[in-house]
């Protein structure tokens, strides 16, 4: 009689063991890449600012100071202060922010097993034999491992996007704060423009009665006397313009504020450092001042490039999760409760119940929604890319612009204010040779209407100059502290 071997009956269990070992290694190893974190790899352009930028070694960077360092006037600090506590959109990105926190602590909690209570109660019966009762009181559990990196890849990408909300919540700051002080400087213009249109109101009334007087003495025509009235009247229709401006601007300022339209109380024109600094001059036409220091690095603190960049990040992380639905899932669920219906015999009192299962399943064939998930996500990250490398480009490209505008308005402001100084020689010389009648009604017209020109022209170049600071400041990535 042959001698059976046990070795011989269980060898192809062990040799299928041996591959089923063989085949877990391999897939650890596969998934050690899956819990990778991310590294920013994508290369910015160098000089990202162009030409025409002078950068600075030493000294503080604009990109860093606080918004209330940069605005010291105190009714614009009270107004942006107000703006950030009620604006609409800044609170609704706040919820954005409280929102996708919400989902990260989800992500998180995902490592933990689920747990549920079901009771059940049951009452049977069969001809004439009394009721039966029954009770099952479980508790179930159910807990996902895991092993290639699903959930701890979600939950990063989650964490990923918690960053992209603080970023879009610091980028609506910023623009906030940008729009609240070009709109106040933009009423302190306007208050400009009518203190100097008051004054030339004033200023030709004074000539038209001159000019009434030589006519009825004989010594003009009727057609002077026109002529300046009909100026004088084009001042009339500036100062309504003005006047309709300056509502229109306390309005948008009331939008940013969400209250009803009201006045909005402001310092004069130039009480803000914005103009004025300790020094002679005004700060934004100072050589030293504009040198800032604006290294490639500045742009780090923008918050649509950080947002752009953690953008990038989740990509990643998605693309994780992609690889990661290739490999099998591992659930361990379990039963845990008190019941009388145990073997099927309804008795009383109840026993024990104590269920567990592990369950281990492998994808084969989803009709290509994996592979396809897969490629989606690995496009989404190249496209990323590459609007990361166009977000830095424009954003240089803001800076070079607002340092333009600085440079022009600086250059500007002296020859406004030296034609400024000339036109009211001019205009008083004018005046007085018209009044000994040594010149006409069109020479002092004229005189005064360059006076004018100049006058508005060199306020609204002051005006442009804050402008392009504040342009400057924010696409240096300031005002988001």
């Amino acid at each position: 009689m042959k001698k059976i071997s046990f070795k011989n009956i269980f060898s192809p269990l062990l040799f299928g063991r041996r591959w089923g070992w063989t085949f877990a290694c391999l897939l650890m190893l596969t998934s050690c890449g899956l819990f990778r974190k991310y590294e920013q790899k994508v290369e910015a352009p160098a000089n990202a600012y162009g030409i025409g930028v002078e950068e600075a070694v030493t000294g503080s960077s604009l990109a860093q100071m606080s918004w209330r360092e940069f605005f010291t006037d105190p009714l614009l600090q009270q107004l942006i202060e107000q703006v950030l506590a009620n604006n609409t959109d800044l609170n609704s990105a706040r919820l954005y922010v409280e929102m996708s926190e919400a989902s990260l602590k989800a992500a998180k909690l995902a490592y933990l097993p689920s747990l549920s209570l079901g009771p059940q109660g049951t009452l049977s019966k069969f001809d004439n034999n009394p009721w039966a009762k029954s009770y099952n009181l479980q508790m179930q559990m159910s807990m996902d491992i895991d092993a290639f990196g699903s959930l701890t890849n979600k939950k990063r990408a989650a964490k990923a996007v918690v960053l992209q909300s603080q970023m879009s919540e610091e980028a609506v700051r910023s623009n906030l704060v940008s729009s609240v002080a070009q709109q106040y400087y933009l009423l302190q213009l306007l208050d400009r423009q009518m203190d100097i249109l008051v004054q030339t109101d004033s200023l030709w009334k004074a000539s038209l009665e001159s000019q009434t007087v030589l006519f009825e003495n004989g010594k003009a025509y009727r057609t002077a006397v026109n002529q300046m009235e009909a100026s004088y009247l084009s001042v009339k229709t500036q100062i309504a313009d003005t006047r309709r401006s300056i509502r229109s601007t306390e309005n948008a300022i009331c939008q940013l504020l969400a209250v009803v339209p009201q006045h909005i109380a402001r310092t004069h024109w130039g009480a803000d450092a914005t103009y004025h600094s300790a020094s002679a001059g005004q700060r934004m036409f100072d050589k030293q001042f504009l040198k800032i220091g604006v290294p490639a690095q500045m742009l780090e603190f923008r918050p649509d490039i950080r947002m752009m960049n953690y953008a990038m990040e989740e990509a990643y992380y998605d693309t994780q999760v992609a690889r990661a639905a290739f490999f099998p899932t591992i659930t361990l669920s379990g039963t845990l409760g008190w019941t009388n219906s145990g073997g099927g015999v309804v008795v009383n009192p109840g026993a024990l119940l104590f269920n567990a299962v592990g369950q281990l399943t492998q994808p084969l064939f989803n009709r290509g929604k994996l592979k396809a998930n897969l490629k989606t996500s690995k496009l989404t990250e190249e496209d990323l890319r590459k609007r990361y490398v166009q977000t830095v480009i424009e954003a240089g490209n803001e800076v070079n612009e607002a340092m333009a505008d600085c440079m022009v308005a600086r250059e500007k402001h002296e020859y406004y204010h030296r034609q400024v100084e000339v036109l009211h020689e001019a205009y008083l010389g004018t005046h007085e040779l018209m009044d000994n009648g040594k010149a006409n009604y069109l020479e002092v017209l004229t005189a005064q209407e360059s006076l004018l020109s100049a006058q508005l022209s060199e306020a609204t170049n002051m005006y442009n100059g804050a402008q392009a600071l504040i342009a400057l400041y924010i696409a240096l990535g300031g005002g988001v502290k």
